[in-house]
């Protein structure tokens, strides 16, 4: 089997880091069948998703849809393209079912406003 980061090191960061988080709102992310269940990578996932759901509600999400993680590989991100830590990042995300609006939280700004 080829190398792969274990999933209990894919987060390293507390609930209370996604405070901290950039919150975009973001139209036309259709293709969900590559966003992961938290609950696959987290063995405390109930306590990152109370934060996340606390804080798309607040941005104005209207708390439809299921949270899921996208994974940005390194090569994708400027600002990581060439780094030793081949993680990348990883994007909370929950798409609205109403109007189809994606709500993400990310450690580092997106490249769109």
């Amino acid at each position: 089997m080829a190398y792969s980061i274990k999933k209990e090191d894919v987060i390293k960061y507390a609930p209370e880091a996604l405070r901290e988080f950039h919150l975009t709102a973001y139209e036309w992310i259709d293709n969900l069948h590559f966003t992961a269940d938290p609950h696959v990578y987290l063995t405390n996932a109930a306590a990152y998703l109370t934060v996340a759901r606390e804080l798309f509600l607040a941005a104005g999400w209207d708390g439809d849809g299921e949270i899921g993680l996208i994974w940005i590989p390194p090569f994708m991100l400027h600002e990581m393209a060439f780094q030793e830590d081949a993680r990348g990042v990883i994007i909370w995300h929950v798409k609205q079912e109403e109007d189809g609006i994606s709500w993400l939280l990310s450690p580092i700004a997106l490249p769109f406003p």
